[in-house]
């Protein structure tokens, strides 16, 4: 009796689903067409031929006499012609927002986000936005993060990969990295100080899920069924609810946290965003999520590119490192121009039709249709680029050794007119500092690098399966520190959780790496008898450090290691509830030492230099 009570159950959500279906094809106006173009949308064909749908467009706008096609099926006209791209973006903007029919789209994930609304919602977070990034002293707060993040943690982690000979995600590496930049410069927080019920881990893969199933959307031929499985909860739907249900509640603890602390007087801008909004919590959350999707993914997703093709190019690297060893230059900046324009984050975006419209190639657009410009296929156009339009050359973007940067309508990786991305300085200043820091000590190894590159579905492109890679340990120059205090520290894993760094012994010394989430073990679960060895810092004890190293940040370690020692006991002394006030006065008097930071300004004269290979710099600790 209960089985066929759910077996009649399911008949009748099914029939029910089917009739909607047809109902809601029986209203749409889009056109039944039965061109070859909407045929092999339909039936999936193209994937016979080309790896990534994008792949297809690029060769149906190249192949076409204006650059523009339209998909009648479902509303799309899609265009790589930069004179329809200058019209769309700067000409008639007005005409061509982002649209509700869009934003519902993604309205789930990205609510009343900067990258989701139109008119004053967008000119009010844009403004803000602007005048956040446009300081001068949020740029400088933001550079100094970027270094800080790539010496302390990006680098080291490579540095460990290289020492055992594994093989790392190059993605999943600048992915971390980037989260970790964006948490500090977006939202003033350390990925440490969020308490999170679940590993950081889980959010990731929650981010992809997401951004996997709201980019099968946009793409859905019917978009009835998709709201219809949202109505139900069922299926794809299902999975989305339960992914964005994780990733609210993590930009929650972000605002939680942010709101512990204070926001008065802060640069990040979340901060700033407090100020002005701070009872609405539903509009911080969406912030929080774009600003994360926009900081996390897109330079992640470049940065991956870059080396990829620089892999792919051993005449393109080993321009790019002799430039490097000779301190930098414009090419570095065409190699990262030229990566973004072959891998894109952003491959498509697309805007409504709010009144029927021509373009400037002579294609009529009518009222409400999806329209989409493609930086992918722009990337891939011969008549703009030159037949060597698949050629990894960065020389096309330099004029007498010097870099020149092409229109925008041209090369819309960062949008164009009025919407052109606030964040683009931003970025590209730190795929610079990274390609820099990581090429000047790496000889990275991309694994079967030339096989096909699968694109996963998404709002921001990632690389199917990663991009695996091996570090050449042979091309890192080591920097050694003396230490030429009078003390011995015996607990490692106490001076770890007090640098904030992890602190291991090596053949030749010690090693500092901040891999956060071994501090974060340790501190959790008091288990301060970690497996680190108990080795003595003596007199004389060895700091091995990597090309590059910040020296600031350095003498900061060894101000440190000289307060621990100095201070006396373990201030995180397990299950010592009468040390608190103890812990809380040595912390205090180490943030005061660490913030005035004379002692650094005081032992270093190039406090404000690069440690420089075969350079040894000795600190005396008094």
């Amino acid at each position: 009796m209960v089985e066929f009570g759910i077996g009649q159950l399911a008949f009748v959500f099914f029939s029910f689903a089917a009739g909607f279906l047809a109902f809601a094809l029986l209203l749409r106006k889009r056109p039944c067409c039965c061109c070859h173009v909407c045929r092999a949308y339909l039936s999936g064909s193209w994937a016979a031929e080309f790896d990534n749908l994008s792949d297809w467009y690029a060769q149906l706008l190249r192949e076409s006499p204006t650059g523009t096609v339209h998909f009648h099926v479902i509303g799309k006209t899609v265009t790589a012609n930069p004179a329809n791209v200058e019209y769309i973006l700067r000409t008639r903007f007005d005409n061509f927002p982002k649209g509700e029919p869009f934003s519902a789209i993604l309205s789930d994930l990205l609510g009343r986000g900067i990258f989701n609304v139109d008119g004053d919602a967008w000119r009010f977070q844009r403004k803000m936005a602007s005048l956040a990034l446009g300081s001068v002293n949020v740029r400088e707060y933001a550079s100094g993060i970027v270094a800080e993040e790539i010496s302390c943690g990006m680098l080291p982690q490579l540095a460990a990969a290289t020492d055992t000979g594994s093989a790392i995600n190059l993605q999943v590496v600048f992915r971390r990295f980037t989260f970790d930049v964006i948490c500090r410069i977006s939202f003033g927080l350390e990925r440490g100080c969020l308490e999170l019920p679940v590993p950081m881990g889980e959010f990731a893969a929650a981010f992809d899920s997401a951004s996997r199933l709201l980019a099968m959307r946009g793409t859905a031929a019917a978009p009835a069924v998709w709201k219809l499985k949202r109505l139900f909860n069922v299926g794809s739907e299902r999975e989305l609810r339960r992914g964005i249900a994780m990733i609210k509640n993590l930009a929650k603890e972000v605002i939680r946290q942010r709101r512990k602390l204070g926001y008065d007087g802060c640069h990040d801008l979340l901060s700033r965003f407090m100020s002005s909004v701070e009872d609405d919590e539903e509009y911080l959350r969406d912030i929080v999520v774009s600003f994360l999707l926009a900081g996390r993914d897109a330079v992640a997703s470049a940065l991956t590119g870059l080396f990829l093709l620089l892999a792919r190019n051993p005449q393109v690297a080993a321009r790019l490192q002799q430039e490097i060893n000779a301190g930098g230059g414009d090419y570095v900046q065409a190699a990262i121009h030229e990566s973004l324009r072959l891998y894109p984050p952003v491959q498509f975006d697309s805007k409504w039709c709010v009144e029927d419209d021509v373009l400037p190639d002579g294609t009529f657009v009518g009222q409400g249709t999806r329209v989409m410009y493609h930086p992918y296929a722009m990337g891939r156009m011969d008549s703009i680029w030159g037949a060597d339009f698949a050629e990894f050359r960065p020389e096309r973007w330099l004029r007498g050794n010097k870099f020149t940067a092409e229109s925008l309508f041209k090369y819309p990786v960062f949008q164009a007119g009025p919407r052109v991305c606030l964040g683009k300085e931003l970025a590209l200043a730190e795929m610079r500092m990274v390609a820099i820091a990581v090429l000047k000590q790496f000889e990275v190894d991309v694994m079967d690098a030339n096989r096909p590159v699968k694109f996963a579905p998404g709002l921001i492109s990632t690389f199917s399966g990663g991009v695996w890679a091996r570090s050449d340990a042979s091309s890192i120059d080591v920097i050694v520190c003396k230490l030429h205090a009078k003390f011995v520290i015996k607990d490692l894993g106490a001076l770890s959780l007090f640098c904030g760094v992890e602190v291991r012994p090596i053949s030749n010394g010690l090693l500092l790496s901040q891999q956060k989430y071994v501090i974060d073990l340790l501190s959790k679960h008091h288990m301060l008898e970690s497996k680190l060895v108990s080795t003595p810092i003596a007199t004389g004890s060895r700091l091995t450090l990597h090309d590059g190293t910040d020296a600031k940040f350095i003498l900061m370690i060894l101000n440190r290691i000289y307060s621990f020692a100095k201070l006396g006991a373990d201030p995180y002394q397990k299950n010592n509830g009468s040390n608190r006030n103890r812990k809380d006065s040595l912390q205090n008097e180490l943030n005061d030492c660490i913030e005035k930071n004379k002692y650094a300004e005081r032992r270093c004269k190039n406090a404000k230099q690069k440690f420089k290979r075969g350079q040894e710099l000795s600190c005396e600790l008094e």
